[in-house]
């Protein structure tokens, strides 16, 4: 089995994905039947090959470094305010939309991703803890396609049609929660599975997989129950009180990671890989929280800048003249931690085996803390879940000093002025010390939970939105005119390759936007 699976890259990237269609396997090897060559349906892939299907669609969606780098690492990533761009070239920090990098984010799940979940969910028991592992991933992969855009294809993803329609978003979102609801409710009823064995890549060597998976799933639906709290309050509170009443992760080692790896699976972390190749800093937003904080995380998420030994960030969105004088400049500016990265002579190498984040019991604790706050039955108090939160994440990151922990939850400092190249104030003055007002607790749930999700930069700009917390810098210039300087991108327009070859649906889809085609109309759940 071990030697199987050390080829599954180099057996599923000779699947030939179809867009919006079911996928087939070309490749006749050892392990796979002769195919039919009809590229719009299966007719013999059967339950021998749903083990790498499944690893297959666990893989793409986290995207491959190339997609990564222009598909997150430069959009959410930045919009999020987890980092800032160093490369000179790259205009989207400054709200610059480029259609020509949107596919990056979209293919991986439309052209190999669901085509794989999709067979494997058609040709499983609907109550197998197979099926119900494919509809948790799916909708995984596709929240953050429809947090990305809004409504998008959905109900009729890898359906093989030529014309395929949108789904407005609170369509797609009730559909999440069904699926969730379901999946959770079968896995506790198969808790001693080990579905698809090793081709599992998330939750394999978990003891109890099946259970993981589980808890995967309620924390997921508890994430998109505060998605919808401000649009939704009622199914909201329905739905994330049956989440922590199923059971969500509360440990680090129900978190889940996707494993990268140059042998075992020849994929790469795409985020270590954007770093090495020197493209993003650390942004002044981080600098001024985790400095005034004397936060035990800064030297892991972050490096000391090469050129003055010390944590430096830069402000999001300097044209490129500002960002080659020294204070602003890459060499002056800290880069991903070395977990990451590593400067060696005169080059970054990149660590291509670091595991990619993608739940974690830390965004449990806050979410839960979040919703204790709105009156929601959490199970205990917002406080109790907030300093958990802070527990887990300091735990998740290695930090295990007890004492130091402790006084970083009792801390009273605020954020710093970070000393830039823009002479910026203090982001925000949030203390760490749960505070006596219920507006303030908000904003340190907030700001924790920023840090705790950090690097996953696609969730972290899906909370700035949801919440308008925490207070963060304005970017310093706007390039795009429905973005004017001091308002923050909302959403990402629909695909100009959508426009061309699916026309008269993006037209469909434009008018459940409910506002023009552009960054600047918000997403159904964001009501700031």
């Amino acid at each position: 089995m071990l030697t199987r699976i050390k080829n599954i890259s180099r057996v599923l990237t000779k699947m030939l994905p179809v867009v919006l269609a079911a996928a087939i396997l070309t490749n006749c090897t050892d392990n796979f039947d002769s195919l039919n060559t009809d590229a719009t349906k299966i007719s013999s892939v059967g339950s021998k090959e749903y083990p790498f299907m499944f690893a297959y669609a666990l893989m793409t969606p986290t995207l491959s470094p190339d997609n990564f780098e222009v598909g997150e690492g430069t959009i959410a990533s930045v919009y999020s305010q987890f980092l800032s761009q160093a490369a000179h070239s790259f205009p989207t920090d400054r709200y610059v939309i480029r259609q020509d990098w949107m596919p990056a984010c979209w293919n991986p799940v439309y052209t190999a991703a669901a085509p794989q979940l999709k067979t494997i969910m058609a040709g499983t028991e609907t109550q197998s803890s197979e099926n119900a592992l494919a509809n948790i991933w799916w909708v995984w992969m596709f929240h953050r396609i429809t947090d990305y855009f809004g409504p998008i294809p959905y109900s009729d993803a890898a359906s093989g049609k030529r014309y395929v329609s949108y789904t407005p978003q609170d369509s797609i979102y009730y559909d999440f929660f069904k699926r969730l609801d379901a999946a959770s409710t079968i896995l506790k009823s198969h808790s001693g599975d080990k579905p698809f064995g090793n081709y599992d890549l998330v939750y394999n060597k978990n003891a109890a997989p099946a259970a993981a998976w589980m808890k995967f799933a309620n924390t997921l639906r508890l994430r998109l129950a505060l998605r919808i709290s401000k649009v939704n309050p009622e199914m909201a509170k329905q739905q994330a009180e049956a989440a922590v009443a199923a059971g969500v992760i509360t440990d680090i080692a129900d978190d889940a990671y996707m494993p990268k790896s140059t042998t075992t699976y020849a994929e790469y972390n795409g985020l270590a890989v954007t770093a090495g190749w020197d493209d993003v800093r650390m942004s002044a937003s981080m600098e001024s929280i985790l400095k005034g904080y004397g936060d035990p995380r800064l030297p892991i998420y972050f490096q000391p800048s090469v050129s003055t030994g010390t944590y430096e960030g830069v402000r999001n969105g300097l044209f490129t003249s500002e960002k080659i004088i020294d204070i602003n400049s890459r060499l002056f500016n800290s880069n991903m931690g070395t977990r990451w990265a590593t400067w060696v002579g005169s080059d970054w190498k990149t660590t291509y085996n670091v595991p990619q984040n993608i739940l974690h019991a830390a965004e449990a604790y806050f979410l839960r803390a979040e919703g204790a706050l709105n009156g929601w039955n959490m199970g205990g108090t917002a406080e109790d879940f907030y300093k958990k939160g802070i527990q887990a994440s300091m735990a998740q990151w290695g930090v295990s000093d007890q004492v130091a922990i402790a006084k970083y939850i009792a801390n009273t400092a605020v954020p710093i002025a970070p000393k830039d190249g823009m002479n910026s104030p203090a982001v925000n003055d949030y203390p760490v010390k749960w505070s006596g007002s219920e507006s303030m607790q908000r904003k340190q749930i907030a700001q924790q939970k920023w840090l705790a999700l950090f690097p996953d930069g696609m969730e972290g700009w899906a909370e700035v939105r949801r919440t308008g917390l925490p207070k963060l810098y304005p970017i310093v210039h706007s390039e795009n005119p429905d973005l004017p300087e001091g308002t923050f991108i909302r959403r990402m327009p629909f695909l100009d390759t959508e426009k061309q070859t699916n026309a008269a649906e993006v037209e469909k889809a434009v008018k459940m936007l409910g506002g023009p085609d552009n960054a600047a109309t918000p997403l159904w759940w964001d009501k700031n």
